[in-house]
């Protein structure tokens, strides 16, 4: 059987239609690749592009004297590079998940709803004693992060283990959680309500330290992890949980409780005494 070819108008041999449509459908292909290929770069220069001073200003919505006054004194992660500051603007994104949950010392009122928000969680509703581990065996960073994402999952809190652990280390890796004071608070930088059962507070506690990249280069001994549901849910517990861990005694009595249900008494009793002191002011 003879095998029949295309002819152009030229009379010179042409491409057979299989191999004609597979060069179409090869450019097209092709196209799309690299049009991919260059929105994923561009969304990833534009999630870790450094910006300026003025740059933040704008995107923080203030005024450029208060960036440079927040990243002189250390309380915006910045580097200096010459006589010229430079922000990563997924630092800033993190810096800023920490402002809103109240993670860390407040820099910015956070805007109040004008209606109650719909979810309102207590202290209770997200941890209790089974939450605990009081003797954490690891000793690196990874190696607690694997340990408390494990008891979350056995506990029913997250469904995937491996997920949690490099969500966890994901955001270490932008923004250490050790605040110093031998405590650190960590958690996913993005919600993923298909992961996270319910939100929920797991607490290690590690008598020797780890190195945990803390800001006064000290050893990390409690470890508080939240696993965040939604976009913003309303922990008003958060915020004075960090401020009763800035005080020393109340870190000292948290080492020295012997039992997990000690130290969740003790963690309570806290919070109680910072709502009432916050009441009576």
């Amino acid at each position: 059987m003879m095998k029949t070819t295309s002819r152009g108008s030229n009379g010179k041999q042409g491409k057979t239609p299989n191999l004609l449509l597979y060069s179409v459908v090869h450019r097209k292909i092709e196209s799309v690749s690299n049009l991919m290929r260059k929105a994923t770069d561009g969304a990833y220069e534009s999630a870790d592009r450094l910006l300026t001073a003025r740059q933040v200003a704008s995107y923080l919505n203030v005024n450029e004297r208060t960036v440079l006054k927040l990243v002189s004194e250390g309380a915006l992660p910045g580097v200096k590079i010459g006589n010229q500051w430079r922000f990563r603007k997924a630092m800033l994104d993190t810096w800023l998940d920490d402002q809103m949950l109240g993670v860390g010392p407040r820099y910015f009122e956070v805007a109040q709803a004008a209606h109650p928000p719909a979810r309102i969680l207590d202290l209770a509703s997200c941890f209790q004693p089974s939450h605990i581990n009081p003797d954490l065996s690891a000793q690196t960073r990874t190696g607690v992060v694997d340990e408390l994402a494990s008891l979350a999952n056995r506990l029913g809190l997250v469904r995937d283990r491996m997920w949690f652990v490099r969500a966890l280390l994901e955001r270490e890796s932008i923004m250490p959680g050790a605040a110093g004071n031998g405590v650190a608070f960590m958690h996913s930088l993005y919600r993923h309500p298909e992961q996270v059962v319910r939100p929920f507070m797991v607490l290690g506690r590690s008598q020797a330290g780890v190195d945990f990249d803390a800001l006064d280069g000290k050893p990390t001994h409690l470890f508080f992890v939240l696993g965040l549901k939604f976009q913003e849910p309303h922990l008003p517990w958060l915020a004075k949980l960090w401020q009763m861990c800035a005080h020393s005694d109340a870190i000292d009595a948290l080492m020295q409780a012997p039992t997990a249900e000690a130290i969740f008494d003790a963690l309570s009793g806290a919070e109680r005494n910072l709502v009432l002191s916050a009441r009576h002011q």
